[in-house]
């Protein structure tokens, strides 16, 4: 299965196309981030990266386009803007008939890191684990964007079930492995950053 994820944005819009299957090794095809002028008229804005998006569904034929739900934030004019883009990419991939799936921030975080809560860094890190890159993607809305295409795959729980409850001998594929070993790590990465920066009593 061949999924575009789509991180939307006005400023900065994350794009980014993984295959694999639940339980499989995933592999990275291509990511980008479309930018677009702060001071530059809306529609041109928005023309701009729809004409992108509509590149890269004609290019790369995702079986599924995967696109962070807009629910709240604190600037309604960044939230608007967000989900301005989103529309533009469901309306893009409806006109191809790709299906499209929503996913919330904190699923794709718990998706590919066990933890809801988890930070940018983090979310970040394990995308480089995960998808075996040389260096972390950046900037952060690609990396975003490879963590929707991610947890669309996963979206059976698969992953998250194995960092749960372990790797049981002999039960689990040799990417689930990586993939446990890579977010136990993240944790304890993240346990000892918490540490440090911890009031001493």
């Amino acid at each position: 299965m061949r999924v575009l994820g789509v991180d939307p944005g006005l400023t900065r819009c994350g794009l980014g196309v993984v295959d694999g299957l639940p339980g499989r090794r995933l592999s990275l095809v291509a990511v980008d981030v479309v930018r677009t002028p702060a001071d530059d008229d809306l529609a041109a804005r928005l023309l701009a990266i729809g004409e992108a998006i509509e590149g890269w569904l004609d290019q790369v034929r995702p079986d599924v386009l995967a696109v962070e739900r807009v629910f709240s934030q604190h600037n309604v004019r960044t939230v608007m803007g967000t989900a301005q883009v989103a529309g533009i990419a469901v309306m893009a991939a409806a006109r191809r008939g790709v299906p499209v799936a929503w996913h919330t921030p904190s699923e794709v975080k718990a998706a590919v890191t066990g933890s809801g809560r988890a930070g940018k860094a983090q979310v970040g890190l394990m995308i480089t684990r995960i998808l075996a890159l040389p260096e972390r993607p950046r900037p952060a809305d690609a990396a975003d964007a490879l963590a929707l295409a991610v947890c669309h795959l996963w979206r059976d729980g698969t992953a998250a079930r194995v960092l749960a409850d372990g790797v049981p001998s002999g039960a689990a594929t040799p990417a689930q492995r990586r993939w446990v070993a890579a977010a136990q790590e993240a944790r304890r990465a993240a346990a000892r950053r918490e540490r440090a920066v911890a009031p001493r009593r």
